[in-house]
């Protein structure tokens, strides 16, 4: 399975870190290595000293499929969970200042959270699903899919015309304003509207 991940997808998250608008979606991938599930705990990597949560509403694909067209996209998905991309930030500012690629600050071991449960889309509006953060009982993240400058149907067009998709794979969708730092004894909790799906510590 293949965990793909899209950046700048919120304008308020693209603005607090004061990068460019994107024309098309960032597309960036995490190997399965990076799975943290079953509320696990979350382990700092010794390589970095600016850890950040980045919360986002993930997609689970059910259909194989390669150009994917626009009327068939919403067929590739029925359920949406909710995740953390965990990013080295520090690492990640010193790879994009030489222009180098981010895998070592994004991709390594666990920095793919996401909650066992999927909820049905069914019982949702896609243009207007909330989530949220919480770390310690304080929201720090919050945010809403109507929010997305790419929705879900338009990332599913735009992966599958480099990239196949396969039954398991998974899209986290980008993460609203409010990224920062977590450090160890931190307990984060994660919903998609009042429902708590993740629930687990820093280490």
């Amino acid at each position: 399975m293949k965990i793909f991940c899209i950046g700048r997808n919120y304008v308020d998250h693209i603005k607090e870190l004061k990068n460019e608008k994107p024309d098309e979606p960032v597309i960036f991938i995490k190997p399965d290595t990076a799975m943290l599930r079953r509320n696990r705990p979350f382990y700092i990597p010794s390589f970095s000293n600016n850890l950040h949560h980045e919360i986002e509403l993930v997609l689970k694909i059910e259909k194989v499929g390669k150009n994917i067209s626009p009327k068939f996209a919403s067929r590739f998905y029925s359920s949406v969970g909710i995740g953390i991309d965990f990013t080295a930030r520090d690492l990640q500012d010193k790879l994009k200042e030489k222009g180098l690629p981010w895998e070592k600050a994004k991709a390594f071991d666990y920095s793919a959270a996401f909650s066992d449960t999927f909820l049905p889309l069914d019982g949702f509006d896609k243009e207007n699903i909330p989530f949220r953060l919480d770390i310690n009982g304080e929201t720090r993240q919050c945010g809403n899919s109507g929010q997305m400058i790419f929705p879900f149907d338009e990332l599913i067009v735009h992966i599958s015309k480099y990239f196949s998709l396969k039954n398991g794979d998974l899209i986290f969708t980008g993460t609203p304003s409010g990224v920062g730092p977590v450090k160890i004894g931190d307990r984060l909790q994660a919903y998609i509207g009042n429902q708590k799906l993740m629930d687990f510590m820093i280490k």
